[in-house]
């Protein structure tokens, strides 16, 4: 029986990823690299620094080095989020389903810990969780499970009796790779690929989960 549900954070409980887009393409204008919106898919789920690496490798900029590049885009986004990020539709009601629910609830995210802590705290959410992991503290990061599986480990909880939550192929491909249970709710534009067929559910909303949906999971 599924006792434990596992979110990711970006695109899934916050409508940040316009921001990540934002942050990103303000600070690679500043080193002559400009991302199209399909290129800037390509790394959608990625920790910070592999999409720099990533970018940089490709367009080898040789002025600022990578790492105060992913500083700066950690900075600008952080920024962004606190001054206008709002919370995904349906982010209080799957937050207090699963509260009222006995499971235990984790965070499993490939933001690093300061932009995690700054948007618990600044959306007041933080009460909710009963562990939060970063991919920032582990060798590989989404698609590699190891963030779920860290997360699990921090709650108790077997992988198998594990619930996740997930927006990115990414991120639905780490927490399958974990062998838990995945509901995937992509960005509309990317929602009927086939790719998030792996999925166990498809949303177009978190507020669509409900207590039949959770009942057809175990």
């Amino acid at each position: 029986m599924i006792n434990t549900v596992i979110f990711d954070m970006d695109g899934l409980l916050i409508d940040s990823e316009p921001l990540w887009a934002e942050a990103m393409q303000e600070v690679f204008a500043k080193l002559g690299v400009n991302l199209t919106k399909e290129q800037y898919a390509q790394t959608t789920g990625l920790r910070t620094q592999e999409v720099v690496t990533y970018w940089h490798n490709h367009f080898k900029w040789e002025s600022d080095s990578p790492d105060k590049v992913t500083n700066d885009i950690l900075d600008t986004v952080t920024r962004k989020i606190l001054e206008k990020g709002r919370p995904m539709e349906g982010m209080q009601y799957i937050l207090d389903f699963f509260r009222q629910r006995p499971f235990k609830i984790g965070l499993a995210s490939s933001s690093p810990m300061r932009l995690i802590d700054a948007v618990l705290d600044h959306f007041n959410i933080r009460s909710y969780f009963d562990a939060v992991t970063s991919a920032e503290f582990e060798s590989n990061g989404k698609p590699h499970p190891a963030v779920y599986i860290s997360c699990a480990k921090a709650l108790g909880s077997d992988v198998l009796q594990c619930l996740a939550f997930e927006d990115s192929a990414a991120g639905m491909t780490a927490a399958k790779a974990a062998r838990m249970k995945v509901v995937v709710v992509p960005d509309e534009h990317v929602r009927a690929q086939p790719r998030f067929g792996l999925a166990d559910i498809r949303l177009k909303s978190l507020l669509e989960f409900n207590e039949e949906t959770l009942a057809g999971l175990q």
